[in-house]
Order: structure tokens, then C-alpha cells, then sequence
């Protein structure tokens, strides 16, 4: 698809982005009081962004779940990954198939966050882990916060991941992307309010905000 037809599509989807921050505000504060799981998951966010100012930042790890979200939605997809490769200076995925969704995966889907939280649900399984939901709170924390602030590391210098998609089209599914990840995320971890009614104030948030420009217009 030519970029000139995603810069389009980024705008169009302009209202979908201010009805999934509107919903995701909603969210928040209907989880708000949960301080059990907040206290923790913030505590351990905090624990990261410490090491990521004080520390060498861990690229070769950082890098090799980038590739490794490429190659797994690749897999996802129907596609076949026929080479990998990873280290602190960089790396690639050679794939039979490509389209925006494998592209800009990395930079919305959480990878060790959700490795964190398969684990720990292994250890609930066989082991009756409930005694540490504490430290899942605080990896989970962590691990988020992984995401977040090594995502917006490497995308200060230039990656061909968002120039081939677009800068604006990129932006915009990427935002999408991660805001969607919290809107399905945050019901599950809080359990304050349900994935399908977070989802739906997406909806009606979107509905508003297209209600409110076709009125402006």
C-alpha cells in the first residue's frame, strides 16, 4: 500500500486514537483504588526507570525481544521466519511475509510483560504461587516499564521499521496498539472493570468524538 493511503488512514483514524485515550482515562479511574496491585506495579516501574537513568542500558536484550515479537507475529500471521539474528549493536528477521501489523509490533506489544504474566500463571497452576501476586505486581511493573522506556530509546534515532510504514501511519498504530494493550490489560490485572466494557467505552468514546466534529463541521 503506498505510504501516501496510510497517511490517510492515520488520519482518518485520529478520532478512533482520541476515544481509546478518553476510555483508557476511564479505566484508570475506575482502577484507581485498587492500591494493593498499583502500590506494587508502580513500585517496580519506578525499580526500572532507576536502572534505565543509572545504568548501561541492556540493548542485547532489549533487541532480541524486538526481533523475537517480529518473528512471533510472523508466526501469528501465517508467515515463516527463515533467519534470526540479535545483538547489543542490532538485528534482523528475515520473513516470507510482512505488513504493518509484524513491522510495528515491538513497539506496542509488550513482549516480556506478557512472558512475565504466562509464567507467573504457570506457577499459579502448578504451584498455587498466590503467596508472591506481589512480586508479579512488581516484575510486571518492571518488565512494562522495559517496554516503554526502550521503546522510546531506539525510536529517538531512526528505525526503517517506521520510516517503510510511515512516520504518521506508524504513530498512529503504534498508540493504538499500546492503549489497546491497557484497555484489555488493566481490566484483567484490576479487576475493577470488564475487558468488554473497556472496550466498549472505546466505542463510545470514538462515537462522541466523530459526533462532536461532524457537529463542528
Amino acid at each position: 500500500m503506498p505510504k501516501w493511503c496510510k497517511t490517510i488512514i492515520a488520519i482518518l483514524l485520529v478520532p478512533v486514537c482520541i476515544g481509546a485515550a478518553s476510555a483508557l482515562g476511564m479505566v484508570l479511574r475506575q482502577s484507581g483504588d485498587a492500591d494493593t496491585i498499583w502500590v506494587a506495579f508502580l513500585s517496580g516501574a519506578a525499580c526500572w526507570v532507576t536502572i534505565y537513568l543509572l545504568l548501561p542500558k541492556p540493548m542485547w536484550i532489549y533487541v532480541f525481544g524486538h526481533e523475537l515479537t517480529h518473528a512471533l507475529w510472523t508466526w501469528l500471521l501465517g508467515g515463516k521466519v527463515k533467519k534470526f539474528k540479535a545483538s547489543a549493536t542490532g538485528g534482523h528477521v528475515v520473513v516470507n511475509k510482512s505488513n504493518f501489523a509484524i513491522a510495528l509490533a515491538p513497539y506496542f506489544f509488550p513482549l516480556y510483560a506478557i512472558l512475565v504474566v504466562l509464567v507467573f500463571l504457570a506457577g499459579l497452576w502448578l504451584w498455587n504461587w498466590r503467596h508472591y501476586l506481589v512480586w508479579f505486581h512488581l516484575l510486571l511493573g518492571a518488565a512494562y516499564a522495559f517496554h516503554v522506556t526502550l521503546n522510546w530509546h531506539i525510536l529517538k534515532h531512526s528505525q526503517t521499521d517506521i520510516s517503510d510504514q510511515g512516520y504518521l501511519f506508524s504513530a498512529v498504530i503504534i498508540f493504538l496498539g499500546n492503549v489497546a494493550v491497557l484497555l484489555v490489560g488493566i481490566p484483567l490485572l484490576v479487576s475493577k472493570v470488564g475487558v468488554l466494557t473497556a472496550l466498549g467505552w472505546w466505542l463510545e468514546c470514538t462515537g462522541e468524538t466523530l459526533h462532536r466534529l461532524g457537529r463542528m463541521w
